[in-house]
Order: structure tokens, then sequence, then C-alpha cells
């Protein structure tokens, strides 16, 4: 929700349409990101509130203005209006999770247009910030742009609407607290979401609608999340980067649980750089993606049917390309994996393709709404490119620490949310 586009090269699909089994109308729609999508605060939500408006989320519901524009007309191009998937990759995977989230709690089933989500290397997350923590990075906001906290309400805005939108984007790389994400308005993200997850119902909800996921990982996800705004190294750098994107409670919660009263350096690690990465990781995806599909599990949905699990131990040889090699099977690796070479110079070997062509098939039927033979009957087994080349359904080893994890996160717990320090 921060950087990027949904733009690409023209023939950047055409190996995915023209050279394998996935048959799909791609829609690839844009929506305001960073603060121009999701900046909040009092002062935004008093003026929406006075219009019976909506207050933050901007690019969620711009998300599902093309959605519903996609609903409407893809029958023009030939499409079917009854057979939508919606798939994102990183944050976007989060946002297909939140529209999702608010067609289930929304939406009546009869206006539903969502049949099958697929949300590549990302999670619901944790339990998104209140009015009152997103306060605080609205205050820096406007004092990083020279518009004073005593000022009155009206007169703030007008100022901030007065400055070109540049200058909205350039200030965020000075800003302390410099990740936008959701709101926990309870217009569009439904205030007790977490808590439908633990309790069954969203599950329950996924099922009778009919609604099919596919979500997993690369293995090396944390040596691309270390390097996306790197704290220094120390305990104090670790928390207030996560405090800058989570929740107050989550980090104190997190922090406390692995680091003690003491603040120590976890043991196995070797600097507080490469704690930050593997815990942003378990955050963003392992852990807390583990903890989601527990609960769905938990809630009626079946593996292998309803849910299906993966897992990738192999980058392709194109990846090179961009990705360097000691980064491993990391975050973004497996993009041309799922549309078949992208636009990765070079796409698939022959041999890739043949390694993958189960892989393509299953993504496929998939897309098309019938029937995927994933492999896995189990919570714990996943699907997996492992690092022969060869396909095969793991037994998830991490799966109970992932749980451990989406328990001190989005249990809802008094323990979970008073742990740790008080404020930052």
């Amino acid at each position: 929700m921060e950087v990027g586009t949904a733009n690409l090269k023209p023939e950047a699909l055409v190996p995915l349409i023209s050279d394998s089994a996935f048959q799909a109308i791609m829609v690839l729609p844009s929506y305001r990101l960073n603060a121009l999508g999701f900046l909040t605060g009092s002062e935004l939500a008093a003026e929406a509130s006075a219009y019976g408006e909506a207050t933050g989320n901007m690019g969620f519901w711009d998300q599902r203005a093309a959605l519903q524009w996609t609903h409407e007309n893809i029958s023009c191009f030939s499409g079917n209006p009854g057979n939508i998937t919606v798939a994102g990759y990183s944050a976007g995977a989060y946002s297909a999770f939140q529209q999702l989230a608010h067609e289930l709690w929304r939406l009546p089933t009869e206006k539903a247009i969502i049949r099958r989500v697929a949300m590549f290397s990302n999670s619901p997350g944790v339990k998104p910030k209140a009015l009152e923590d997103q306060q605080e990075q609205f205050d820096e906001f406007l004092t990083r742009l020279g518009i004073a906290k005593d000022l009155e309400d009206k007169v703030k805005l007008t100022k901030l609407r007065a400055l070109p939108y540049e200058r909205l984007i350039e200030v965020q790389s000075e800003m302390e607290i410099s990740e936008f994400r959701v709101f926990a308005d309870d217009l569009f993200y439904p205030k007790d979401l977490i808590d439908r997850i633990n309790d069954g119902q969203f599950a329950r909800r996924m099922k009778s609608r009919g609604i099919t996921l596919i979500n997993g990982e690369c293995k090396d996800e944390h040596t691309m999340y270390r390097r996306w705004r790197t704290p220094e190294d120390s305990y104090g750098a670790v928390y207030e980067r996560l405090y800058a994107e989570f929740a107050p409670t989550v980090v104190r919660a997190l922090m406390h649980h692995y680091c003690g009263p003491a603040k120590k350096l976890p043991t196995g690690y070797t600097s507080w750089q490469e704690f930050f990465g593997r815990l942003y990781a378990g955050i963003q995806v392992h852990n807390v993606q583990r903890g989601f599909h527990n609960a769905l599990f938990e809630g009626g949905l079946q593996p292998g049917k309803d849910v299906l699990r993966y897992r990738f131990e192999r980058r392709l040889g194109c990846v090179e390309e961009r990705i360097p090699s000691e980064w491993g099977v990391t975050h973004l690796t497996d993009i041309p994996i799922w549309l078949w070479g992208s636009d990765f110079a070079g796409g698939l070997t022959n041999q890739e393709k043949e390694w993958l062509k189960g892989w393509n098939e299953c993504f496929a039927a998939f897309i098309n709404g019938t029937q995927v033979s994933w492999g896995s009957t189990k919570p714990k087994e996943v699907r997996r490119w492992g690092s022969d080349g060869e396909t095969d359904i793991w037994e998830d080893s991490m799966w109970e620490e992932g749980i451990a994890f989406w328990k001190i996160v989005n249990s809802g717990s008094a323990k979970a949310n008073s742990t740790g320090l008080s404020g930052r």
C-alpha cells in the first residue's frame, strides 16, 4: 500500500495467456497509495462524519470501485461476471483479503462479486490501528509539512489540500511513523474482523458463498523484508520501526515475547537487523498466515479443497536479472512462476516449464472455477516446489510456531494487549 503500479509492459502477460493453460481476462486496476490512499486523523474523520462519508482506507474504496466496474462491464469483453477471482501479491494480497472481508461482512450474498481469492506472499496481518493510534501519524505528517497542530481543524485541512501532491509524497521519506495502513473504521474494515476469524464465522461465510483461497509463501521471504526501511542495529530502532507500521499493542506484545523485559537480542540472531527481517516476514507472511489457515480449518474449510496452501523452495533462472542469488527464494521471486515468466528477460526455460506444468494447470483450474488437484488433504500439508525441481506435499514444520504467533498478536486476550512497555 506504499509503492508500486498496476501497469505492466504490453507483452508481459503474453507467455501466460498464449503459452500456458491459463485462459482468462486480467483486469489490473490502480488505486491511491501511501498517504494519498490511507491517511487518517480525527480532523478528517470529523469532516467525513459530518457529510455521512467514510474516512481513511481510500485505496480500498478505489479497489472496490474497480471491482464493481469489472463486475458490471466484464461481459463486454467476453468475461463472466459470475466467475471473478481477486488476486494480489504482497500488499496486493493484503488488499485481496480486505476486499473479501468487506464482502463477507458488508455485502449480502446476492450482491457479492468475489468467487475466489489468491493471496501471494501475504496474510490477513494483525489487528490494525485505531483512530487514536492513527492520530500520531497524522500529527507528524502535518508538522513535517509545516502545518501547526494548534490550528482549527478546518484551517489544517485547507492548508493540507492547498499543497501540491508531490510534496505530500516527498515528506513521507522524512517521517518516523512512515507506513500508511488500514484503519479500523468499521465501515470498510469491520472492527471485530479478527474475532470473527478466530471464532470461525469468517470460514463459515466463505464456505456458504463457495469461496476458494490460494495462499502461501517463498522460503526466504525475510531476506527481502529486512531491506524494507531497515532499522539501525538496536532494540529501540527495531521497536520504532515496527511502531511505524503496527498497532502499539501488537508491537509491545511481540517485542516482550521475543526480547523479554531485559530487551535482549533473541538467541540465534547475530544482529537486530537480522531479527527484524525474520520477525517482519513472520508478521507479513509466515506466522500470521499459518494462524489464519488454522482458524479457517477449525471453522470448517477443507485443506486442499477450500484452502490451497503452497511453498516455493526453488527460484527460476530469470529472477537473477533483478534479485541477487544470495537472497535465496525470497519475496517476489515467484511472480514469474504464477505469471509464466511475466516480463523477466528470457522467461522460463523448457526444463522449468516441465517442472511447473502441474502448477500452471492447477492455477488455471482455480481461476476457471473447476476442480483443482492440489494434492494436500490435511491442515499441515502444503504443496511445495522443492529445491530439486520436483513437486511434493510437505508437512509444515512451522505450523505450531505460526499458530502460537497468531495467538500473541491476534488473540484479543488481556495478556497479549498488556505485556511489555506502555506507549512507545
